[in-house]
């Protein structure tokens, strides 16, 4: 398997890892610059030349993968007989560097509903390094010409999903983690998606947009005939963005809605989420 394949294998996992790559070489060595290895936590794809310098630099990865706030950073190998490695010797005469790179878990947010707030809430997320997924039963909402603005220079990783029917069972496909926002054009679609949100094991965290009389319907009915419990039905986050932004446009919504989001993000990787 390519380095390539292995970390996009990783990330459809969402599975944290580290790239190492032999960034210089002086004299003899088992790689040429350029090497690369993709290590997992419990997997490793590719080499950069076996022996001490690989296996000290798999360990050294795995340590990188359990550290939250982890940079790269450089290691260094001389490869002759006076230097005894943790794995034994190296004696190709040459000296090495290699560079490891974190590669953490992006986050993942699912939005359900593309109409005038989450095709706003889209632009916006498409331009980080994150899994999107985009979901409405209205086949005109993600059309391809619709969504061509947002895909022309996205950095994220979009999904589309045309669900005319059954939206809720998107929920299913989504990765642990993910965060869902529902904003769809139908209260009673709305109120499905938190139904269906609440009985799906591992979500993130799970917002709704709308007023607080549309809220207290909601809780009324997710309470009703012990569907779910008062703790459960808190996950619910309504309203969502910031407070502080009040406006009413779209664009407004959009921005406070992303900001929050990018708040959760980094407060997960703190935690090392």
């Amino acid at each position: 398997m390519t380095w390539t394949a292995a970390v996009t294998r990783l990330r459809a996992r969402r599975e944290p890892g580290v790239l190492v790559t032999v960034a210089t070489v002086r004299g003899h060595a088992p790689r040429r610059a350029g090497a690369k290895l993709v290590v997992g936590s419990t997997e490793t794809w590719g080499s950069i030349g076996g022996g001490n310098i690989e296996a000290v630099a798999i360990d050294r990865a795995r340590e990188l993968i359990g550290k939250p706030d982890a940079e790269p950073e450089l290691m260094d190998f001389a490869l002759n007989d006076k230097v005894a490695g943790r794995y034994g010797v190296q004696c190709c005469g040459g000296a090495v560097s290699v560079f490891l790179e974190p590669l953490p878990v992006v986050p993942a947010v699912a939005v359900f509903g593309i109409g005038h707030v989450g095709f706003e809430l889209a632009r916006i997320l498409a331009r980080h390094d994150i899994d999107l997924h985009l979901t409405d039963s209205r086949a005109d909402m993600i059309a391809a010409e619709r969504l061509a603005p947002l895909a022309a220079d996205a950095v994220a990783r979009v999904t589309v999903h045309h669900t005319p029917l059954l939206p809720e069972e998107v929920l299913e496909e989504l990765a642990p983690g993910t965060h869902v926002l529902i904003m769809t054009h139908d209260h009673a679609e709305d109120a499905a998606l938190c139904d269906a949100a609440l009985r799906t094991p591992a979500l993130g965290s799970i917002g709704l947009i709308g007023s607080s009389a549309k809220w207290t319907r909601f809780r009324r009915r997710l309470a009703d005939e012990g569907r779910h419990d008062a703790a459960a039905i808190d996950r619910i986050r309504t309203p969502i963005g910031l407070p502080e932004i009040t406006g009413k446009e779209p664009a407004t919504i959009a921005l406070s809605v992303a900001a929050d989001l990018l708040l959760t993000f980094q407060g997960e990787d703190r935690q090392g989420a």
